[in-house]
């Protein structure tokens, strides 16, 4: 899991990028995050890189979490 929650963007997306990069193939990484403008940016990302979004939810008001399986 990788914890985000306070850094503000494009911090998240720059975690993910390098979180996901040590992973192998079919990996998952959950993302934990309350950067709103990463709401957007993570999703496309990973969809632009080829990996999956499994998992994407708000869990509290001003907190979202994304799990994405790597390509």
């Amino acid at each position: 899991m990788l914890d985000t929650i306070g850094q503000v963007c494009p911090f998240p997306l720059v975690e993910a990028k390098r979180a996901i990069g040590g992973l192998r193939s079919g990996d998952e990484l959950q993302i934990d995050f309350d950067c709103t403008q990463a709401t957007d940016s993570i999703p496309a990302w990973a969809s632009a890189a080829g990996h999956a979004v499994t998992d994407f939810r708000q869990i509290d008001k001003a907190i979202w979490t994304i799990t994405l399986r790597k390509a």
